[in-house]
């Protein structure tokens, strides 16, 4: 098959064959920026680095497109938003010929499709430096929704949507099987959910919707993508009040133990610090705790909030409260950035 250069084809046809078989227009099939419904615009964006943000040694092309959408669409679904809206822009080497950033596109339409944008706008850009994923996402509250989304208060009880901790010590298999194939081939049939928590996170792109049916309206919504203590310090912070996390009610993948016994991984510091899990935080009312349990199985209780004076602490199994340390946040005891 011969090869398709950008070059021979240019952008503005590269771009159109891009959206080949999407169901999705080059024009963006342009939408108002709210339904009509007076309800209130949610955005979201992230820029993706080529070194930093991924590897494409071990990133299959359209997993990385899908989750680039995750990444932010997430933060739509954590504000009770229904998507509306997706732009991307691609910054592209010349490593990478057409057939490649068609398969990435190819993730980032699918995801388009289960999170339910009704239209997506693409850009492309060349790049010197690597592959760039730029994602920009709009959405809407609607209008019931904003007005019966109640104030956090103390007691609600801080839920998540899945295991934590999986995305990164599946990062790290990956990490250790670009010096060893053999490894790394094995350590993917052994530990599968971990590698895949990473290369391809799940989400359930009808949660806003089934809590709106069951009429239950969270407090708070985070999306939980650079560790559990970055988003209940940022839910303390928004909120004015504190938060208590229980390191025993955190949930993890199956195997997540027994693999960070064996690389030496503490799998509650994965969980509280590791990051690009994507899962679904949202502070519920305690008088809805029983309609919430049997609707939402999927969600796990792991904490609750607290008076303002409890600050954001993880509760040991012995009953000892650390304060929650995060990337980018300053520790309260020195006044500087932390590493942990």
């Amino acid at each position: 098959m011969e090869e398709t250069r950008f070059s021979d084809i240019g952008k503005v046809e590269a771009v159109a064959r891009m959206f080949e078989g999407t169901g999705y227009s080059p024009d963006g099939n342009p939408v108002s920026a709210l339904s009509g419904k007076g309800g209130a615009l949610a955005t979201a964006g992230r820029l993706f680095l080529e070194g930093i943000d991924f590897d494409l040694v071990y990133f299959p092309l359209k997993h990385l497109g899908y989750k680039c959408v995750v990444a932010v669409a997430g933060e739509l679904l954590a504000r009770l938003a229904h998507p509306l809206r997706l732009s991307v822009c691609l910054g592209v080497s010349a490593k990478l010929d057409f057939a490649q950033v068609r398969e990435l596109f190819g993730g980032i339409a699918a995801a388009a499709r289960e999170a339910g944008f009704a239209a997506v706008t693409l850009d492309l850009a060349p790049s010197k430096n690597g592959l760039a994923i730029s994602v920009h996402a709009a959405g809407e509250v609607a209008l019931l929704t904003g007005k019966r989304m109640p104030a956090p208060k103390s007691k609600d009880l801080i839920c998540v949507s899945g295991s934590l901790g999986a995305a990164y010590m599946g990062l790290q298999l990956l990490e250790r099987g670009k010096a060893d194939f053999a490894k790394a081939e094995k350590d993917i049939a052994q530990y599968k959910m971990l590698v895949a928590a990473y290369l391809k996170p799940e989400m359930d792109w009808k949660v806003v919707s089934a809590l709106e049916e069951a009429e239950i309206y969270p407090s708070a919504g985070y999306l939980v993508g650079h560790g559990l203590a970055d988003a209940v310090k940022r839910l303390c912070r928004d909120t004015g009040l504190g938060a208590k996390v229980y390191a025993d009610k955190i949930p993890f993948e199956g195997n997540t133990f027994a693999l960070g016994k064996e690389m030496d991984v503490d799998p509650v510091s994965a969980a509280m610090n590791g990051g690009e899990d994507y899962r679904l935080l949202f502070t519920v009312p305690i008088l809805a705790l029983e309609k919430f349990r049997r609707d939402f199985q999927v969600f796990d209780i792991i904490g609750h909030l607290a008076q303002p004076e409890a600050g954001a602490v993880l509760v040991t199994p012995e009953g000892v409260e650390l304060p929650l340390r995060a990337q980018g946040w300053p520790r309260e005891d020195e006044g500087e950035l932390t590493d942990n």
